[in-house]
C-alpha cells in the first residue's frame, strides 16, 4: 500500500515540472516597441538621473530649433525658460523663431521615436536618429503623467496649432489630448513663424559644470550666429548675443561613397534599385562613381566571378556571388575621397570669435585640418585654444568638445577628443603636463568634429567612438595650435626677460648721471636722457606685439589683419558685476565690456 502511494506522488511531481509546449511559449511573446524599450533604458538617451534628465531635454529641443532655422535660412532667435513648480518638478518652454511645423507633422515629430529627416540623408546635421524631442516629452510623461504642449505657426497669414498630445508607448505613436487654432499666440512669434515647445517634467536644476548654464554657454560659443536668452528659475536672464550676423553655409546631401559600405548594405541596395544596368547602379546610387570608374569595377569584378559581370549586366540577375565580387572590386580599386561640401565647419574665425565672448583670455589660436574621410564618411577637426588670462593657471586645462555644432557634457574620459589632448605632448610648447594628464594652466581647449555621421559611442550622444583616422587629425589640428602657443610663450618670456634687464639699467642711470656731473661736470640732465635711450634701444623687444603665430608685428599691419587679435585688457579683465563666469577663476579686478547681460526681473509693486 506505501509502495503505490510513493508512485502516485512521484508520477504528480513529474506532471508539474514537466516540458512546457512551444504553443505555451509563443502565447508569451509579443512586439516590443521601441518608445517602450526607451521607456525602461532611458539611461541610454541621457535620462539617467534629475540633473542630467533636464539638460537632455533642454539640450534635444535647442538643437533641433538651431536645425530647423538654419535649413529655413533664418538667423536663430531662441528663449528657454525654466520654471520650478515645486522642489522636484520643473515646467521647460522652449521658442523659436524658425519656419515652425506643419500640422500634419507634430504628432509624428513630438509623439514618435525614431521619426525624422535626417537619418537617410549624408549631410552634416546636428540630430540624427530621430529620437531626442520626442523622447523628452516622453520622459515628462512617464514622471510627471503632464501631455507635451506645442505652439506652431508656419505663415503671418495663418493662425498658430495650438496641441496637447502625449505618446503611447506600446505603439509609438502620438494621441492628441486637444488641439486648435489659435490667434492669441501670434504675439509669441514676431517674426511671423516659429516653434514653442512646453514640458513638464522631473529634474534637478543646479549651476556649475555639466548644467544647463555651461551648456548654453559652450552653445554660444560653437554657434555665435545664434542670439539665446535664458531665463533660470530664479527669475535670472542671461543673454548670449549674436556675434556674427552670418548664417553658415548651407550643407549639401551627397551620395554614399562605395568605399564605406559593407556587403550587406551593397545587397540590399541592389535589390531595392531602380537603376536597370550595373553602370547605371553604381552611377546613381553612389558618388564619386562615373561611367568610366564604373565600367572599370565591373571588369574588376568579372575577374573575379565565374559568371560573366559587364557594365551592361541586369541588376536583377546578379546574386549574392556576383554581389561579394563586385564587393570586392570596391574594396580594391582606387576611388577618389568624397566630396566635402556636405560638411560646414564653424571655421576659425568663428570659432575664435566664439571664444573671445566667452572665455576671458590673453590669446587665442584655431586651426582647421582640411577634410578627409572614416568608414566612407566625410568629417573635418577645428581646434582652438585660449591662453593666460583670467583662467586658473593651478588646475587642468578646460577641454570643450562638439561634434556638429552640439556640445558633449558627459563621458569626457571615453571621448577621442579627450584621448587626442592628453596624447599631445603640451611639454614642447611650454605647459606643464602629468604622465597620461591632461596639461596643467590656463589653457582651454576646443576640439570640434563635423561629419556627415558622427561616431557616437551611445544613443545618448555623450562621446566620440575613438577611430584611429578621427584621433589622428585630432591630434594633428592640436600641435598646429599648440606650435603657435609655444612661439608665443618663448616670445612672451624673452620679452619678459628684456623689460627686467630694462628695469636694472633705470634703477642706476640716475645715480651714473650724478657721479659723471660730479667728477667731471657731465649735464646730467642730456647724460641721463642719453643712458635711457640707449636701454630702450637694447631692450626694445619689450615694448613690441605679438600676433597668434607669435610674431612680431606694428601696430598698423595689425589694425588691417583680420586673423589677428589682440587683447591687452583681458589679461586682468573679470565681469563688471562681480560673479564669475564658467571660464573665470582668481581674476584681477579691471572694467571690461560686458559679453552677458545679467539681470533680475523686478517684482512688481502691489
Amino acid at each position: 500500500m506505501a509502495t503505490t502511494t510513493r508512485k502516485k506522488k512521484t508520477a504528480k511531481k513529474a506532471t508539474s515540472s514537466g516540458k512546457v509546449s512551444a504553443e505555451t511559449l509563443a502565447k508569451g511573446q509579443r512586439e516590443i516597441s521601441v518608445s517602450e524599450f526607451f521607456a525602461k533604458n532611458r539611461h541610454l538617451l541621457g535620462f539617467d538621473n534629475p540633473r542630467k534628465a533636464l539638460l537632455t531635454a533642454v539640450k534635444e529641443a535647442v538643437d533641433n530649433a538651431l536645425d530647423a532655422c538654419e535649413e529655413a535660412g533664418i538667423l536663430p532667435e531662441i528663449h528657454i525658460r525654466l520654471l520650478q513648480k515645486d522642489e522636484s518638478r520643473f515646467k521647460l518652454t522652449i521658442r523659436d523663431n524658425g519656419p515652425g511645423i506643419i500640422r500634419a507633422q507634430i504628432e509624428s515629430i513630438f509623439g514618435k521615436l525614431l521619426y525624422g529627416s535626417k537619418f537617410h540623408r549624408m549631410k552634416m546635421s546636428r540630430g540624427q536618429q530621430g529620437i531626442g524631442i520626442s523622447a523628452a516629452g516622453m520622459y515628462g510623461l512617464m514622471t510627471t503623467g503632464k501631455p507635451v504642449h506645442i505652439i506652431s505657426k508656419t505663415s503671418r497669414r495663418k493662425p498658430p496649432h495650438d496641441v496637447v498630445l502625449k505618446i503611447d508607448t506600446s505603439k509609438n505613436r502620438a494621441e492628441v489630448v486637444k488641439e486648435k487654432e489659435d490667434p492669441k499666440s501670434d504675439s509669441l512669434f514676431p517674426g511671423g513663424t516659429g516653434t514653442q515647445v512646453v514640458i513638464e517634467l522631473e529634474g534637478r536644476y543646479q549651476k556649475g559644470r555639466q548644467s544647463i548654464d555651461e551648456y548654453l554657454e559652450q552653445t554660444a560659443i560653437a554657434n555665435p550666429h545664434a542670439q539665446i536668452t535664458w531665463v533660470t528659475p530664479t527669475n535670472e536672464t542671461i543673454e548670449f548675443p549674436r556675434a556674427v550676423d552670418e548664417l553658415p553655409d548651407e550643407a549639401k546631401e551627397i551620395k554614399p561613397h562605395p568605399k564605406g559600405i559593407e556587403l550587406g548594405t551593397l545587397i540590399q541596395m541592389l535589390e531595392r534599385t531602380e537603376s536597370k544596368s550595373l553602370s547605371a547602379f553604381l552611377q546613381d546610387e553612389f558618388s564619386r562613381v562615373g561611367q568610366r570608374k564604373a565600367s572599370d569595377l565591373a571588369k574588376m569584378a568579372d575577374k573575379l566571378s565565374t559568371k560573366t559581370i559587364t557594365p551592361r549586366s541586369r541588376v536583377s540577375q546578379l546574386g549574392h556571388a556576383e554581389a561579394e565580387c563586385l564587393y570586392k572590386a570596391i574594396q580594391e580599386a582606387s576611388i577618389m575621397a568624397p566630396p566635402t561640401d556636405c560638411l560646414v565647419p564653424i571655421g576659425s574665425r568663428a570659432l575664435l570669435a566664439g571664444l573671445l565672448k566667452e572665455v576671458q583670455a590673453e590669446f587665442f589660436a584655431a586651426a582647421t585640418r582640411p577634410p578627409t574621410v572614416y568608414r566612407g564618411n566625410p568629417f573635418q577637426m577645428e581646434v582652438a585654444i585660449a591662453f593666460g588670462g583670467n583662467l586658473s593657471s593651478e588646475e587642468s586645462s578646460r577641454i570643450l568638445r562638439f561634434a556638429n555644432r552640439v556640445p558633449l557634457l558627459y563621458q569626457q574620459s571615453a571621448c577621442s577628443s579627450f584621448k587626442a589632448v592628453v596624447e599631445t605632448s603640451w611639454k614642447n610648447y611650454g605647459l606643464t603636463q602629468p604622465r597620461n594628464s591632461l596639461p596643467v594652466g590656463p589653457l582651454v581647449v576646443l576640439v570640434h568634429m563635423a561629419s556627415v555621421w558622427v561616431p557616437f559611442t551611445s544613443e545618448s550622444k555623450e562621446a566620440i567612438a575613438d577611430y584611429d583616422e578621427i584621433r589622428k587629425e585630432m591630434k594633428l589640428a592640436l600641435q598646429e595650435c599648440g606650435r603657435k602657443l609655444g612661439t608665443y610663450l618663448r616670445r612672451r618670456k624673452q620679452m619678459k626677460k628684456q623689460s627686467e634687464r630694462r628695469g636694472i639699467f633705470e634703477r642706476y642711470i640716475g645715480e651714473i648721471s650724478s657721479s659723471c656731473h660730479a667728477i667731471v661736470g657731465t649735464d646730467p640732465k642730456k647724460l641721463y636722457d642719453a643712458l635711457l635711450k640707449q636701454a630702450a634701444r637694447k631692450t626694445k623687444e619689450a615694448d613690441q606685439k605679438l600676433d597668434l603665430d607669435g610674431k612680431i608685428v606694428s601696430a598698423q599691419k595689425l589694425e588691417q589683419d583680420d586673423d589677428v587679435i589682440i587683447l591687452e585688457e583681458r589679461q586682468v579683465a573679470v565681469h563688471e558685476d562681480g560673479e564669475e563666469g564658467l571660464f573665470d577663476n582668481d581674476a584681477v579686478p579691471s572694467a571690461r565690456k560686458k559679453t552677458r547681460k545679467k539681470s533680475k526681473k523686478k517684482k512688481k509693486s502691489s
